[in-house]
């Protein structure tokens, strides 16, 4: 045990000196390795040269580059306006309503730009002029976009989950799955945070214009089209007139072939319906799944006429540069992860366990005290690929459902994300908005931080809510 937490401590100082955290776990992984096999340098580098080949060539994380390419793109489809255009049609007369329409635009933009950071910085632009416009306290204003981003990681299509799948040889699509369920009870929790900090300060969050019916249905024009294609599809598949994975192709060609007439916002949940539902219902592999979305997301740019040249090779070359990014730091994580294997760590920490007898729950518990304590000094990504190869050898011997607690790791991100002093969206709002004090960033963010805090512990004491929708899937 004893190696592996020097290896810990010289990645942390070798990352402290500003070397890049792929190359800090590689060099540590290397190194370690070499160590735990009697300085066989030529073992290690062969280990490293499998990991890197292996990594390369994995079919599986193919579904990264897809992913990020579908965000990219719908990106600059310019969607986000409209989908915080149609929340707000719905929700925007309650108190605090713009704000509440802000965390479900963040939703709804997350779950096609899978980017937590991306999210932020969009809704940064788009709704905090709208809320300083009708009189929103800054701290609420920038609460709700740093909260409402972090929705992006768990309303799939989501990267880390993605890369703890790969990890784990846990199921991505069930990945997928479960965070449907923890998504919403996200939403709703942060909406409860909206009114509790509006009820205590009504002038925080004034209420906004109640729209008409016909007005608010507006902002989903073509619904009715896309939902008769739904059900037409289904139903001949359950009746057995067309094959399930021919029924597949023509209800995705139906829905490209609408996202051309039909240009909203409508056209966008049509497409992550689509996504979500074909690997749910066992149609897609995810990787299938990410290809028919990065499809439909370049049909949807077209359609709008936003996707220029230079658009598509600028979105092309974000994509591969992401990609690039996520890929050596993932290289490094397994080969750090190898090292971690070899020692005696996981030994160790299953021996204590099954001596003093803890419980499962307790254990879950802690883990997880221990990764909001991290996420107040240490980046997101980093803090994930360092822990789970520690973590889930015991997490696997206590028996734990490696889909339930890679949602949870999910949620203590999202708390990492908003957590003080170094939360990735609050230092995103911080640089977009510099007119906005730090400490009112982060005063404004604390409800939504408790918010999420509850969620985890929610999620923690009722396992069902992440694994129902799992235990479905064919």
């Amino acid at each position: 045990m004893t190696e592996a937490l020097v290896g810990l401590m010289a990645m942390m100082l070798i990352a402290f000196v500003r070397i890049p955290i792929a190359l800090a776990m590689g060099i540590v992984g290397i190194v370690g390795y070499a160590y735990m096999r009697d300085w066989s340098w030529g073992a290690a580098f062969a280990t490293a040269q499998t990991k890197l080949y292996e990594t390369g060539r994995n079919y599986t994380l193919s579904v990264v580059p897809l992913f990020i390419l579908m965000g990219n793109l719908v990106t600059r489809a310019g969607m986000s306006q409209e989908l915080y255009r149609a929340a707000y049609a719905f929700i925007g007369h309650f108190r605090g309503g713009l704000a509440m329409a802000t965390i479900a635009g963040c939703a709804g933009f997350g779950a096609i730009c899978g980017s937590s950071i991306a999210t932020a910085a969009t809704f940064a632009k788009v709704a905090y002029p709208e809320m300083k416009k009708f009189g929103y306290s800054d701290a609420l204003a920038t609460g709700a976009i740093a909260s409402g981003g972090t929705l992006g990681i768990l309303i799939q299509p989501s990267t880390i989950m993605v890369i703890y799948g790969i990890m784990t040889g846990t199921s991505i699509g069930k990945l997928f799955a479960a965070g449907i369920l923890p998504g919403i009870l996200a939403a709703l929790l942060l909406f409860a945070a909206v009114q509790y900090v509006t009820w205590r300060d009504p002038t925080a969050g004034p209420r906004g214009e109640r729209l008409s019916w016909k007005e608010r249905f507006a902002t989903l024009h073509g619904v009715g089209w896309f939902a008769l294609v739904g059900v037409a599809v289904i139903g001949a598949a359950s009746l057995g007139l067309v094959e399930s994975d021919d029924a597949a192709v023509l209800g995705a060609l139906a829905v490209f072939a609408l996202s051309l007439v039909y240009k909203g916002v409508t056209s966008v949940i049509a497409l992550f319906v689509l996504v979500m539902g074909g690997i749910y219902g066992g149609v897609f592999t995810a990787v299938e799944g990410a290809g028919v979305g990065a499809f439909g997301a370049l049909v949807l740019a077209a359609a709008r006429r936003s996707l220029t040249l230079k658009s598509l090779y600028a979105a092309l070359v974000e994509s591969a540069r992401t990609t690039s990014m996520l890929f050596l730091i993932l290289i490094g994580a397994l080969m750090f992860a190898e090292f971690v294997n070899i020692t005696s760590m996981p030994r160790d920490m299953i021996a204590f366990v099954t001596r003093w007898e803890v419980s499962p729950v307790t254990v879950v518990a802690v883990i997880m005290l221990i990764y909001v304590l991290l996420g107040t000094a240490m980046e997101e990504l980093s803090m994930i690929l360092l822990t789970v190869p520690v973590f889930f050898p015991l997490i696997v011997h206590l028996g734990i459902d490696p889909v339930w607690f890679g949602v949870l790791i999910v949620v203590v991100v999202e708390i990492g994300l908003i957590s003080p002093p170094v939360g990735m969206n609050l230092f995103v709002l911080k640089t977009l908005l510099p007119q906005v004090p730090t400490g009112t960033v982060f005063r404004g963010v604390l409800p939504f931080f408790t918010a999420d805090c509850v969620r985890l512990a929610i999620l923690i004491a009722f396992p069902v809510i992440s694994l129902y929708l799992p235990s479905l899937m064919k």
